[in-house]
């Protein structure tokens, strides 16, 4: 389940993030991973996490997924191996929540794809999801949330 669409302007946040690009079926192998090594970075440097860890994804997934996994951050952090500084831009957006397993994250993301276009808005290439409820703290898919973003195009 989806909620109704959202219009919002966000603020500039820090991030660190780890650049990831890997065929789709790798995903689930490299993302708790890269967000293990993140959060070690980010902790080994004494920044405080802000918020929810989200991914950013360059392009719209196909077969291969260009994305970046980020924390949002209360200070600067600096280059670590694969971590990198990062900031996620002010932007107009075009957002909802989903309420269920990753497993039916890309049937979600279809639904609201498809509410954006009814409601006439047009988005740029790319995507956001922020994991704000997942398996670290219910075991219950039903209780988990994902916040799906996409940039809308300035007119």
């Amino acid at each position: 389940m989806i909620e109704p669409l959202r219009v919002l302007q966000t603020k500039p946040q820090l991030t660190a993030l780890i650049p990831i690009k890997v065929p789709r079926e790798d995903i689930r192998k490299v993302m708790g991973p890269g967000l293990a090594e993140l959060k070690a970075a980010v902790a080994a440097q004494n920044v405080a996490i802000v918020g929810p860890w989200f991914t950013h994804h360059l392009r719209n997934p196909g077969e291969i997924f260009d994305f970046e996994i980020c924390l949002p951050v209360a200070a600067p952090v600096a280059p670590a191996n694969r971590v990198k500084p990062g900031q996620w831009s002010a932007m107009n957006i075009v957002q909802t929540t989903y309420h269920g397993g990753y497993e039916s994250l890309g049937g979600a993301w279809g639904e609201f794809i498809g509410m954006i276009k009814a409601a006439g808005h047009r988005t740029v290439d790319g995507l956001y999801e922020s994991y704000d409820v997942g398996p670290e703290a219910s075991t219950d898919p039903s209780e988990w949330r994902t916040v799906l973003s996409k940039e809308l195009v300035e007119e």
